[in-house]
């Protein structure tokens, strides 16, 4: 079986090949659930379509990184759980504070928001095998998430759709940032 080094100095902290493809591939749970809160709860234009929609995107999202997260993972119905209403709390207070507007800026805030609420939620799940350092993971969500609007928004996807998550070219830079995320549960448990 082939190995990802991670760092040289520490054998604990070894993913295997499999390990980062399948995370690699949850990029795929990004464009998918928010194509699924699309088609069930319809554009992110008032709270109960925010909340509906973050409710079901989370919940899709949850999954997939659950799947994704091969060794180590936190329980599956908690991560699922916590991403769901993490991602609806978010999403309903962020697209609320920026009036759903699909501006750059708006959606780097909305996403700032959604970010930090599912990484809160998430980092409960996450604190009996990280300990204090799921305390780093909210404001560290917060950021990447801002970030892959950002780069949707850049890339010229049609944003005015008012969509629950950023698109597969915000999707790819996350899920990439993300990778810490499966990293720290291994070393943390080696």
């Amino acid at each position: 079986m082939q190995h990802l080094q991670i760092t040289p100095t520490s054998a604990s902290s070894v993913l295997t090949r499999r390990e980062v493809t399948r995370w690699a591939v949850t990029f795929l749970g990004y464009p998918l659930a928010g194509f699924a809160a699309l088609l069930v709860v319809g554009r992110v234009d008032g709270p109960r379509p925010a909340v509906l929609g973050g409710l079901l995107t989370g919940a899709v999202l949850g999954a997939v990184q659950a799947w994704g997260l091969v060794r180590n993972r936190p329980p599956v119905p908690a991560w699922i759980f916590a991403t769901a209403v993490g991602f609806a709390t978010g999403l309903g207070l962020g697209a609320a504070l920026v009036d759903y507007e699909t501006s750059l800026n708006a959606l780097v805030t909305q996403g700032a928001i959604t970010g930090l609420a599912t990484g809160a939620a998430q980092a409960v799940v996450l604190l009996p095998g990280l300990g204090v350092l799921a305390a780093a993971w909210p404001p560290a969500l917060g950021v990447i998430w801002a970030a892959g609007w950002a780069v949707t928004t850049a890339a010229g996807i049609g944003v005015d759709d008012q969509f629950t998550v950023f698109g597969s070219s915000g999707a790819l830079l996350v899920t990439a940032l993300t990778l810490v995320l499966p990293i720290a549960l291994n070393r943390r448990h080696a």
